[in-house]
């Protein structure tokens, strides 16, 4: 059984239309022509905000009406239960994007792991430019798209047994952040417990025995090199 745990509480700072946000404004990194239209058409019409680590970017609930890339940073998407146990639901690194719900309000919070640079665009300017270019369009459905396959899978991993989530998770992660062996993870191990639906004594415990069989190794609490890729595959099937 999942065990409540204290987390520390997010800042509550919120974006508004006008100004767009109590966050400060820097300036976004320069405009690369090779990118796809949708990343283009942020950077055009969105702002460039510093978020500080454990400041809410949104709250459950809320009006929906941006979109955010992440240039920087680690935010986390997540929903407090009725018990008071916090569900995180994802994990967004740089080049992710999110807030893409459907309605007209958040169902989850949203708030930042690390200190953290987003694009910020209004739903309402990213609409008329789509108006325009269906390029953008198309690219935003596929987004879309991702997303919801990134929610089935976690559905999925949340039925396997407690080793095989937290090798999921290492391998995504593995696929995510590095093009190495080497993870420096910017979550805490108990925002992994959250994501995977375990305690963090789970997690560690997991971890330790990757460690001691040799799978990987925990040079510290967030650094994790994977010595054996291919057993954590087959501990996932």
């Amino acid at each position: 059984m999942h065990t409540q745990a204290a987390h520390i509480a997010p800042t509550r700072r919120t974006f508004h239309p006008a100004p767009i946000g109590t966050f400060p404004q820097i300036t976004p990194p320069p405009l690369n022509h090779a990118d796809e239209p949708f990343s283009l058409a942020v950077r055009l019409v969105g702002a460039c905000m510093f978020c500080p680590r454990n400041v809410e970017i949104f709250g459950e609930t809320e009006s929906a009406n941006y979109l955010y890339k992440m240039v920087s940073g680690c935010v986390r998407t997540y929903r407090i239960l009725s018990d008071g146990r916090r569900q995180i639901d994802g994990f967004y690194l740089p080049g992710d994007v999110f807030g893409l719900g459907i309605g007209a309000n958040h169902t989850m919070s949203a708030d930042a792991i690390a200190d953290s640079t987003v694009l910020v665009v209004k739903r309402s300017a990213l609409n008329a430019i789509t108006d325009r270019d269906p390029a953008i369009g198309r690219e935003l459905l596929w987004l879309t798209a991702q997303e919801l396959r990134r929610v089935q899978d976690r559905i999925l991993l949340l039925v396997k047994s407690a080793q095989e989530r937290v090798a999921g998770f290492l391998l995504e992660m593995a696929d995510r952040v590095v093009a190495n062996e080497v993870i420096d993870l910017p979550m805490s191990r108990q925002d992994i417990a959250d994501y995977l639906g375990l305690t963090i004594e789970t997690v560690s415990r997991t971890l330790s025995a990757f460690e001691r069989s040799a799978t990987i190794a925990l040079p510290t609490s967030r650094r994790i090199v994977l010595r054996d890729r291919a057993a954590l595959t087959r501990i996932i099937g």
